[in-house]
């Protein structure tokens, strides 16, 4: 089979949860995305929302399971020799829709072959094939070498925990005075599967726990004596986590900046890259062909909140300049800009 070599690779990845415009929320997803001659494979797929079966909130015994099917150590889970690339942030069901691919020995080799979109049994190629993808040859050696580093290690107790690249939860620690807004961000948090705790003072906090939070928020109400008291405790304890200084008491956009915080792949691993926010225009950088959306969230002098999508469509990779709804933007007003793999946070500038 004729097919030129590319190197395999993984790398952590994540599929951006939020409250989206409509009040409905998308589940976060953390999980490890291939990487074709040090590519995302996604970035591949311009305007699809989905995350490989290599995610950090799939029960041990299943994502071992998963990298055993990648290694041809198990059998495929569909037919004709089909496996599972990319599927469905929400659910598992092959009817919402999934990239498929033949995964084969070739030699020494693995030939990953024959891209599909699959919502049945059996894939037409010529009509679901993705005729631009692929087939990629692999090292066999290689190949196996990456994806033995996420295969479970055995515990004490006799049971198993992912490798050490495997990709892991998220907890957030939130930190304010506004009892009530923190309540409702802790919630939102919760609702797209990130565990959220809130305090008043880490001081009561144990290094322990400190070390088991991914990122901290702080509330506009809180001075920046108890922000560097609070950074003082998470070094101290000796946590790798990620500062967030609050915009607005907006749930939609402190979970952005949070979600954005979350995000701890290279920037050359991301879709969106770039956000401003002007005097009625935004600046939009994208490293790939992908699907943007853009939604402004504006405070009246009530300290209502407005929410308007203001953007949907498909931009190519480089910089754009995007005209806004001037009524959107108007005031106090926030840019959430979300890909499905990115979200960033603008404060809108008025000169």
């Amino acid at each position: 089979m004729s097919a030129e070599y590319a190197t395999f690779g993984l790398a952590p990845a994540m599929r951006a949860g939020g409250v989206l415009a409509h009040g409905d929320y998308q589940v976060h997803r953390d999980f490890m995305d291939f990487l074709v001659d040090g590519r995302p494979l996604l970035f591949q797929l311009s305007d699809l929302d989905a995350v490989s079966p290599l995610a950090s909130d799939v029960p041990p015994a299943i994502f071992t399971t998963h990298v055993r099917r990648l290694l041809l150590e198990a059998d495929a889970p569909l037919g004709g020799g089909r496996y599972v690339i990319y599927g469905c942030p929400e659910c598992e069901s092959l009817e919402c829709g999934a990239v498929t691919a033949v995964i084969e020995r070739d030699g020494t080799d693995i030939v990953w072959r024959d891209f599909a979109w699959q919502t049945y049994e059996t894939v037409d190629l010529a009509r679901s094939g993705y005729h631009g993808i692929g087939p990629f040859r692999f090292d066999g050696d290689q190949y196996r070498q990456e994806l033995e580093r996420l295969l479970p290690a055995a515990v004490a107790d006799g049971g198993a925990r992912p490798g050490p690249d495997a990709p892991t939860g998220r907890r957030v620690l939130l930190i304010g005075a506004r009892v009530a807004v923190l309540a409702k961000l802790a919630a939102a948090l919760r609702a797209i599967g990130i565990g959220a705790d809130v305090t008043a003072d880490v001081a009561q906090v144990s290094p322990e726990e400190l070390r088991g939070y991914r990122a901290v928020a702080f509330g506009r109400a809180i001075t920046e004596d108890e922000r560097a008291a609070a950074r003082r405790a998470f070094t101290r304890a000796g946590a790798d986590v990620a500062y967030v200084d609050g915009l607005a008491p907006v749930v939609p956009v402190l979970l952005a900046q949070i979600e954005h915080a979350l995000d701890r792949s290279a920037p050359a691993q991301r879709r969106l890259v770039g956000l401003t926010a002007a005097d009625g225009t935004a600046g939009v950088d994208v490293t790939s062909t992908c699907r943007v959306t853009l939604v402004a969230y504006r405070l009246d002098r009530l300290y209502r909140t407005h929410a308007q999508e203001v953007f949907d469509g498909v931009l190519e990779s480089g910089e754009h300049r995007i005209a806004l709804d001037a009524r959107a933007v108007k005031g106090q007003s926030f840019l959430v800009a979300r890909t499905a793999g990115s979200v960033l946070v603008a404060p809108m500038v008025h000169h």
